[in-house]
């Protein structure tokens, strides 16, 4: 890719999102102009900017290089990411709209008349939103470095600096704006090139059936590998190979690997002749590369993984504190249903698009399975199939949407902790105050990545929705439709549920898990950490049934009647 077309689409994208945030400066005045632009949000800028902040890199990317290593079977994939605001239109966009909260904390300590619940939901809300974070700036860097050979650490800098501007600018009105152009943007940047991509590729006498069958090279292609790897082959498979395989040296000669697993050490390099079927590669020793699209690649027990991975997504997503946050924008109940409904609409449309491009990877790259690239799929088929001037600018265009995931992710999240941070950590003192919990809800993140350099993405990511779906998916359920709910219940639950998913998934980080069945369940613990949180709320409030608060039927009368009958009563943030 010509990186200074690259770095230019970087740079306008940079540029066009600080323009676009200053506006928020000029009509931003007062707090809940910060938090929730005054609750003035209509259902279709809502939804834009929604679907802007939702749309991660590991959408824009990663979904791609799913398709590209496991071909249709991860088609499937995006449907547990769209399918969650389904679950938010029918139990949670419009009551969790009347609470007139401002945070999921307020929601909380509104409705269980409870300090206690209230700072566990802090520490929940905090711990998931830096979770989240942090693969955005991560994932910036190592897209930089590709892009442009820019240091590791550039790209991680860059999106903090224009993230912490743009929100501490002008809140959530500046933002806003800022991620509704962000997500068109995005949806433009997939949508053009696909059209060029599609006519090359019909015009190729490509193989039609290849998106159905084992991925091939074809053409003589030679991969070095960047770090030692398992490879995993289901036929014999003849290579020519110059390095060490299997523990021995060979030296540019021809060499059958027979079906089964094979190690391969770093720097050796692999050619494989015309037709020859790409073989799985995963990390080796330890857990598979790092990397948006290993989520399920070569795990044990794959069909309970992708139970696991659906379940969180499915549930997680009404609990990620930057998607809630945002129905609060919405003037009434109705307008944050009508938004739900744009927002299937416009993420519907927008996964058709990596689909493409994982379906053309498996034809036009097919050796990005073996390097750990998969995810870079995107970047790379416009100068692998069209070439010339034409397919760098194609792929800058694709480099300003990969970066414009980032930055309108990262605006979402550091709004939503910089919120909690202002209201239950900071001393409040206005405006400013929040311009402060702004720098120090993306300081942590930043610092934590100099220190975690080695944490795949794809486990960060996952890891925020499992704790997300095991912690807030019960309390929201279960405080907006079940009046048995008690304080005591809600802090168990949280507590129970969110830390089994967070303890399970850094013991099988840390490698203190064998193989097996222990390392399924704990690698992917959305299937009974949900029910976990669920079965514990309800459990310990039925123990507790006197400390049911005596506000609760006027609460549920709140969340459940429209705006202009409910009982009117101002929710714990909004005072």
């Amino acid at each position: 890719m010509n990186q200074t077309y690259a770095l230019t689409a970087v740079t306008v994208v940079v540029l066009v999102t600080v323009l676009v945030g200053a506006l928020g400066l000029r009509i931003s005045r007062t707090t809940s102009d910060f938090y929730v632009a005054s609750r003035t949000v209509g259902p279709r800028l809502n939804a834009a900017a929604i679907s802007g902040e939702y749309l991660s890199a590991a959408s824009f990317l990663g979904v791609a290089g799913l398709v590209l290593l496991q071909g249709p079977e991860m088609l499937w994939y995006p449907v547990g990411y769209t399918a969650g605001y389904l679950v938010l239109l029918v139990l949670v966009a419009a009551p969790l709209r009347r609470s007139g909260a401002y945070t999921l904390p307020d929601f909380a300590e509104a409705r269980l008349q409870s300090r206690a619940v209230r700072r566990i939901a802090v520490l929940f809300v905090l711990g998931v939103g830096w979770l989240y974070l942090l693969p955005q700036l991560q994932g910036a860097g190592l897209t930089l470095e590709v892009l442009t050979g820019a240091p590791h650490w550039v790209g991680g800098v860059v999106v903090a600096f224009v993230v912490t501007a743009a929100v501490a600018a002008g809140g959530m009105r500046s933002i806003t704006f800022v991620q509704a152009f962000q997500y068109w943007l995005k949806l433009t940047a997939l949508l053009v090139p696909a059209f060029f991509l599609i006519a090359a590729w019909s015009g190729d006498g490509a193989p039609r059936a290849s998106f159905d069958a084992p991925a091939v090279f074809r053409e003589h292609t030679a991969v070095t590998l960047g770090e030692d790897v398992r490879l995993s082959v289901d036929e014999p498979l003849t290579v020519t190979v110059t390095g060490r395989v299997d523990g021995a040296e060979h030296a540019g000669v021809p060499l059958t690997l027979e079906s089964g697993r094979h190690s391969v050490a770093a720097r050796t390099r692999l050619e494989f002749t015309p037709g020859s079927v790409v073989p799985d590669a995963h990390a080796g020793p330890g857990p598979d590369a790092p990397g948006w699209s290993t989520a399920l690649s070569g795990g044990e027990h794959r069909l309970y993984a992708t139970y696991g991975l659906i379940l969180a997504t499915f549930l997680g997503t009404m609990g990620l504190p930057h998607v809630a946050v945002r129905f609060y924008t919405s003037p009434h109940g109705r307008a944050a249903r009508r938004t739900t409904l744009v927002v299937l609409g416009l993420l519907g449309v927008f996964y058709l698009l990596p689909q493409v491009y994982g379906a053309l990877g498996r034809i036009y790259a097919p050796e990005l399975a073996l390097t750990g690239d998969a995810d870079a799929a995107v970047l790379v088929l416009p100068e692998r199939m069209l070439g010339g001037q034409l397919g760098d600018l194609l792929g800058a265009l694709l480099a300003g949407g990969a970066f414009a995931a980032f930055l309108s992710t990262a605006s979402g999240l550091t709004m939503a902790v910089a919120g909690v941070l202002h209201q239950d950590v900071l001393p409040r003192r206005g405006v400013g105050t929040f311009r402060l919990a702004v720098v120090v809800a993306m300081a942590v993140p930043l610092a934590g990545g100099t220190v975690a350099t080695e944490v795949p993405v794809a486990d960060a990511v996952g890891l925020a929705f499992a704790v997300s779906a095991s912690s807030f998916c019960p309390l929201l359920v279960l405080g907006i439709w079940w009046r048995g709910l008690t304080p005591p219940g809600a802090v168990a639950g949280l507590l129970t549920g969110g830390g089994a998913a967070l303890g399970a998934v850094v013991a099988t980080r840390t490698g203190l898990v064998p193989a097996g069945w222990a390392h399924a369940l704990l690698a992917w613990p959305a299937v009974w950490s949900v029910p976990l949180g669920f079965l514990t709320m309800v459990t310990v409030s039925l123990a507790t049934r006197s400390r049911i608060p005596a506000g609760t039927a006027a609460a549920l009368a709140r969340l459940h009647l429209p705006e202009d009958v409910a009982p009117r009563r101002a929710a714990g943030g909004a005072r």
